[in-house]
């Protein structure tokens, strides 16, 4: 049923909005999580590193299910994960094994049309040890910048 994520994942985003004591801050760091994923998963595609099963966009755009994905896992980053800001190389480490670990994981599940092959995986951990420190950045210039005019 890869159409229920495109219902339930919208639905967590506007409850985690919701619930933030800084909401605006918080759409700003979903959306340009959103935006970053998809340059890199389409970036990725083009290279040939994986092919998701494709929903909406045309290939090689990335799928906007795989955009959610980069949004949902955007909102763990001043929440569940905020003892990581500031803390570029161990986020950089976690970034390089627990995404590639993801689109395996995906691609077992049936989510691409291949299982990346060793060579893949190692750009996936690189392109992850870039994307996972550039967004704990990128949440630390929204946060100055959004919740210093609120407070």
């Amino acid at each position: 049923m890869p159409w229920l994520g495109m219902i339930v994942v919208p639905i967590v985003l506007v409850v985690h909005v919701a619930l933030s004591p800084d909401r605006k801050a918080e759409v700003m760091l979903i959306l340009s999580a959103g935006a970053l994923g998809f340059v890199i998963d389409t970036g990725l595609i083009v290279a040939g590193i994986f092919t998701p099963i494709v929903y909406l966009f045309p290939y090689p755009f990335s799928p906007p299910w795989m955009v959610l994905l980069w949004m949902i896992f955007s909102t763990a980053i001043n929440v569940s994960l905020q003892k990581l800001h500031g803390h570029y190389l161990l986020s950089a480490v976690l970034g390089s094994v627990g995404g590639p670990a993801a689109y395996y994981s995906g691609a077992k599940l049936g989510a691409t049309t291949a299982i990346p092959g060793t060579s893949d995986m190692l750009i996936l951990a690189v392109a992850w040890a870039v994307a996972v420190p550039a967004l704990f950045w990128n949440a630390g210039r929204i946060n100055e910048k959004y919740i210093e005019e609120t407070h």
